[in-house]
């Protein structure tokens, strides 16, 4: 009696196995499944391509592919479930991963070793250049400062310093987004009023490497901002067009110029970004945004390579709040108010949570 009652018992918890396992890897549907919630979708995002029979079924593949990717990263998540990342339908779920790639993600495109070349030539030809070059042996000593003595949430947005989310489109040119919001925000630290600068202008001039709607370098702006000693016009006298056009800077204009920079890699060291973040203002960064294609809310912890390789995207930092159950960074994007948690991002703090501490920049100012 008692070996019948543990076979019986073996055999109720195999079978309780197998029940489990649709509700942590749930069954992908299939294309007819999935046809009348892709309606919806093309409904709800206002697609264009509604009558046009043969986009509709490539964007259908795609959107079928967005769903099973989404339902892999929420069976994945783990901590509090109202903490976790969380993955849906974005504006970009029709797009297939390489489409993905090379409209959003092949932007930012950090080259840390030309970088440093770039700025050594440059210490030589030019005595006015001052580059903030801190080796990454000073990091250690730098964060010696325990975390207590920070402050706990800092959201720049709170002070009236940080601008509205803007959409780069299809052009290219996080780098520029990323990289001319921080500059914003510190000119509004400084003088008290917040300017929306222009992102065109360095679209259309940054050289130095820099390819405007094709991609280009958070670093590499701010070193051609410096050498060249350009005044980043208003948005207004310098409109954004979201495509490279013929450079019309105007070298007699106002505007802000860079004074000083600096572009470190803080792997190990995310108490120094904090500390930027809270004591100087907000901070641009290179990141891995590849997971973050149908993104809706959370703080992402995992599923998101650090490694500085697999830098694709910039975005901007504009505060942390370490009260949090899972202590996260606010990152400004530039893909529009639509997007995550109206167009901003929830990063972890502590592990260097897609790449973020690979390549980061904070910007002194002129007005």
């Amino acid at each position: 009696m008692k070996k019948w009652w543990n076979w019986f018992l073996a055999f109720a918890l195999l079978s309780l196995l197998f029940v489990a396992i649709p509700l942590t890897y749930p069954r992908t549907k299939n294309k007819e499944e999935l046809r009348p919630m892709f309606d919806s979708y093309i409904e709800k995002f206002n697609k264009s391509y509604k009558n046009n029979p043969v986009e509709y079924e490539t964007r259908l593949e795609h959107f079928c592919a967005s769903v099973q990717e989404i339902d892999t990263l929420n069976a994945a998540s783990r901590g509090p479930i109202h903490l976790r990342a969380k993955y849906g339908l974005t504006k970009l779920s029709d797009m297939s991963k390489d489409e993905f790639h090379e409209i959003h993600l092949s932007d930012e495109k950090p080259h840390h070793n030309r970088n440093r070349r770039l700025r050594q030539s440059w210490k030589q030809h030019d005595k006015n250049y001052k580059y903030d070059d801190k080796s990454d042996s000073s990091s250690a000593n730098y964060i010696r400062k325990k975390r207590a003595v920070l402050p706990q949430r800092v959201d720049w947005r709170e002070k009236g310093v940080i601008g509205p989310v803007r959409d780069q489109g299809r052009c290219g040119a996080c780098w520029a987004f990323s990289t001319i919001g921080t500059m914003e925000a510190m000119s509004a630290i400084n003088t008290g009023k917040l300017n929306t600068l222009s992102v065109q202008e360095v679209i259309d001039c940054a050289g130095l490497g820099n390819s405007g709607c094709l991609g280009g370098d958070i670093c590499l702006l701010l070193d051609w901002l410096m050498i060249t000693n350009t005044a980043v016009q208003l948005d207004k006298d310098y409109p954004l067009q979201l495509t490279s056009g013929v450079c019309k800077k105007n070298d007699n204009a106002t505007g802000v110029r860079v004074k000083t920079f600096t572009c470190d890699d803080m792997i190990g060291s995310e108490e120094k970004i904090l500390e930027m973040i809270a004591t100087h203002g907000p901070v641009t960064v290179a990141v891995n945004a590849l997971t973050w294609q149908n993104y809706l809310g959370g703080v992402i912890q995992y599923h998101c390579s650090g490694s500085p390789m697999d830098l694709n995207h910039a975005v901007e930092l504009v505060g942390y709040d370490l009260t949090a159950e899972v202590p996260y960074y606010i990152a400004k994007n530039s893909w529009g108010k639509s997007f995550g948690i109206d167009g901003y991002i929830k990063l972890g703090v502590g592990s260097n949570i897609c790449g973020l501490a690979d390549e980061v920049a904070s910007i002194d100012i002129i007005t």
